[in-house]
C-alpha cells in the first residue's frame, strides 16, 4: 500500500523531535546506578532501542496518508528498507568513506594495527563482545534507523531533502549531549564533560549531515548503517599521530594519505552517490 507523507513542518518537526527524546530517554528508563559501560546497563538498552525501533514504524504509518499519486511509496520503501540496490548501497559508500579515511587507515598501517583486522579471531571474539556489538551493530542501527529513516520521511515532504538532511543532524547531535550526565556521574568535571560533548556535538553534527546524504542519495538505510559502524571503528582522526613520527619520510607519506584521501573523496562523492547506481526513485536532492 503505498503511502505519502502530508505534514507541515512544524508537525512534522515535533514528531521527529518526539521520536529523538523517546530514543534518548529509552536508554534512562532503567532504575540502575551502573554506569554506561556496564554490562547488564548495555543489555537492558539493547531491549529498550530495540522496542523504539520496533515500535516506530507504526507510529509512522498513523501520521501518513494512503494515496495513488506518482510519489508515494510503501512504508518500507520510505524507511529506506527494499532489495532493489541493495548491493551497491551495501558496498559503494562503504568504499566512498574508506577513501575519506585513507589517511587513518594507512597511520593503522604504519603502525601495524591493521594485520589485527584480516585475523578471524579478532572477528569471533568481536561478535562476543557487547562492546563491540554496542559500537558497530546496535547503536549504528537503531540511530539510522530512528535519525534518518524515520525522521527524513517525516521532513522531506515539508522541507525538501536538502534542508531536511541539515535538520536531522542537529536532533542526531542534542541526542548525544546526555553523555554530559553520564560523565558527571561517573566522577568527571561539568566543564570538562560539556567540552568534550560539544566536540561530540560538532563531529557528530557533521557525521549525520554525511549520514542523511547517503540516505537520500541511495534511498537505502544499509548505506547510513554500514557507513556509520566504520566511522565508530575508525574514530575521530588522530591527527596528531601523524606529527609523533621523527622520520621526516614517515611524516609526509602520512600527510599525502590524509590529503589524497580528502581529495579523492571530494572527487567522486557525487559520481558514487548518484541516485540511478542505487535505482532509488525515492529521494532526491531539491538542489
Amino acid at each position: 500500500m503505498a503511502i505519502e507523507f502530508q505534514l507541515g513542518f512544524p508537525p512534522a518537526f515535533l514528531l521527529s523531535l518526539f521520536l529523538a527524546i523517546v530514543y534518548v530517554g529509552s536508554l534512562y528508563i532503567w532504575k540502575t546506578s551502573a554506569d554506561r559501560d556496564n554490562p547488564d546497563t548495555i543489555k537492558r538498552r539493547f531491549l529498550s532501542v530495540s522496542i523504539v525501533c520496533l515500535l516506530a514504524p507504526p507510529f509512522l504509518w498513523i501520521f501518513s496518508s494512503n494515496s495513488d499519486a506518482p510519489d508515494a511509496r510503501t512504508l518500507w520503501e520510505w524507511l529506506g528498507i527494499r532489495i532493489s540496490g541493495i548491493i551497491p548501497a551495501s558496498v559503494l559508500p562503504f568504499v566512498l568513506t574508506f577513501v575519506l579515511f585513507l589517511g587513518p587507515v594507512v597511520l593503522q598501517y604504519v603502525e601495524g594495527i591493521i594485520y589485527v583486522f584480516v585475523d578471524p579471531r579478532f572477528w569471533w571474539a568481536s561478535l562476543r563482545d557487547i562492546y563491540w556489538l554496542r559500537n558497530h551493530v546496535v547503536a549504528p542501527f537503531s540511530e539510522e534507523f530512528i535519525f534518518r529513516a524515520c525522521m527524513l520521511p517525516l521532513l522531506v515532504p515539508s522541507l525538501g531533502a536538502t534542508r531536511a538532511i541539515f535538520m536531522c543532524p542537529l536532533l542526531f547531535g542534542v541526542a548525544h549531549l546526555h553523555h554530559v550526565y553520564e560523565m558527571v556521574k561517573q566522577g568527571t568535571q561539568f566543564q570538562d564533560a560539556l567540552f568534550v560533548c560539544l566536540f561530540q556535538f560538532v563531529y557528530t553534527t557533521l557525521f549525520g549531515i554525511y549520514s542523511g546524504y547517503l540516505f537520500v542519495q541511495t534511498g537505502h538505510l544499509a548505506a547510513p548503517v554500514i557507513v556509520h559502524a566504520f566511522c565508530n571503528h575508525m574514530g575521530f582522526p588522530n591527527f596528531g599521530a601523524v606529527l609523533s613520527y621523527k622520520r621526516l619520510q614517515t611524516r609526509l607519506f602520512l600527510m599525502a594519505a590524509f590529503t589524497l584521501g580528502l581529495v579523492g573523496w571530494v572527487i567522486s562523492v557525487r559520481r558514487i552517490t548518484e541516485p540511478s547506481l542505487y535505482s532509488n526513485h525515492i529521494y532526491s536532492l531539491d538542489i
